[in-house]
């Protein structure tokens, strides 16, 4: 029973990272060099990802931008008490988008979204002093987003369409705190998942009293990932008939949510140099309670994990000024809540509020390609924190730290249009 426990208790300490304690705002780098504010604004393909409705408002038939961001974190741990301290030394993440809109006619436009709002690549230190939490994680979701957007009238527009969700996440962490082999190798467990998909939705609408003005709403669903039949491998276990694990591989199934988000915002054209925008987007982080593993043993009694997540806010600002005929500039700022509660922060997913602080600017190379460009530095809140639900022979041992965090994310884009 304390070999089921004690796998029950790995793959329920992934879900963070895998259901959503780490998203990345990085679909578009217009709309990031602006606080990522995006979904009252209209001015290239990366309507498509912010705001189905308004590419029925691109001017142009043909409208594709693609680009790609880098992602270089760090965080770092201290036990204020003991002095104990360590730091990631993560991969350079880079999530990427690319979107195809088309005008079918005066009052139709479809479009196509490809993008990576989860994911991430963090790597503490060996045997730091969370390693019975996590070692590493290796995680990627690709959104893929097919769309209609209909002109309803010359002041309103809808849109929206299913979204195919794939993804696959690797994750390790050591058995406990001391176990080791008999040639003194950490004892450590790998859970792996691959080809993981799921299907949601989402809709919008804008509307824009003037040519200068314009509000939208854009609303993506709740989206349940079903991860069956992964591994879960043990390495390095001693064999002793005292050790509550083995060498080998057991199976699993679980349902992992990615939580329903809100977005409304808007749009002001000042004058021929100068746009501004806002956006607040709401995601409901609440219907991520808990998570329930199902082992494919038929021996094995199903196990439930509670996370307990609030929902969250983001704040952001945004403006954009027309140095030139050939140079956009931008800049903008955001503010986002952590959901996760006391007691539940686990240093897979190390994240508190956090501020960000945007810049960027575009070239238009010829009158079709323009080369866009992005740069966020994102500061997150230090704080004394701990993960209480780690359980070593039926009782908590929490563990508690000081967690200092940030991030800088530079990104290059190219917008094309016909």
């Amino acid at each position: 029973m304390k070999k089921i426990l004690l796998l029950a208790a790995l793959l329920l300490s992934t879900s963070a990272i895998y259901a959503g304690g780490y998203r990345v705002a990085a679909q578009g780098q217009r709309a990031l060099a602006m606080g990522h504010a995006g979904v009252a604004v209209v001015n290239s393909a990366e309507t498509a990802f912010f705001n189905p409705s308004g590419i029925v408002m691109l001017e142009d038939r043909l409208n594709v931008s693609v680009g790609a961001t880098a992602v270089i974190s760090n965080v770092k741990w201290q036990n204020t008490a003991t002095g104990e301290y360590s730091e990631t030394d993560s991969p350079v993440g880079t999530p990427f988008y690319a979107y195809v809109t088309y005008k079918i006619n005066e009052w139709m436009s479809a479009g196509l979204s490809v993008y990576t709002p989860y994911g991430s690549e963090v790597e503490w230190e060996k045997d730091w002093s969370g390693s019975h939490l996590v070692n590493n994680i290796d995680l990627a979701a690709i959104y893929i987003q097919p769309m209609i957007s209909i002109k309803l009238s010359d002041h309103v527009s809808i849109g929206g369409g299913p979204i195919f969700v794939t993804g696959h996440v690797k994750f390790n962490r050591n058995i406990d705190q001391t176990l080791t082999d008999e040639e003194g190798n950490r004892s450590n467990v790998t859970i792996e998942d691959s080809g993981v998909t799921s299907w949601g939705w989402s809709a919008s609408f804008t509307v824009a009293p003037t040519d200068d003005f314009r509000v939208a709403f854009n609303y993506r669903s709740k989206i349940i990932v079903d991860a069956e039949n992964g591994d879960a491998t043990f390495s390095n276990i001693p064999d002793s008939g005292l050790v509550p694990a083995e060498n080998g591989v057991k199976q699993f199934n679980a349902s992992l949510p990615m939580p329903a988000e809100m977005t409304i915002g808007a749009a002001w054209q000042m004058d021929e140099k100068w746009l501004f925008a806002f956006d607040y987007n709401r995601t409901y982080w609440e219907s991520y309670e808990n998570l329930d593993i199902d082992f494919v043993d038929p021996d094995v009694a199903d196990s439930k994990n509670p996370r307990n997540y609030k929902n969250s806010s983001v704040y952001r600002f945004g403006a954009e000024y027309l140095a030139s005929d050939n140079i956009a500039l931008r800049a903008g700022y955001y503010y986002d809540q952590t959901p996760v509660r006391e007691g539940y922060f686990a240093p897979e997913t190390p994240r508190n509020d956090s501020q960000g602080f945007t810049a960027g600017l575009s070239y238009q190379v010829t009158d079709n390609i323009a080369i866009d460009a992005s740069f966020l530095y994102v500061r997150f809140k230090e704080t004394e924190a701990s993960y209480d639900h780690y359980i070593v022979d039926g009782e908590q041992v929490p563990f508690k730290g000081t967690y200092k965090s940030n991030a800088f994310l530079p990104g290059i884009g190219v917008t094309y249009k016909l």
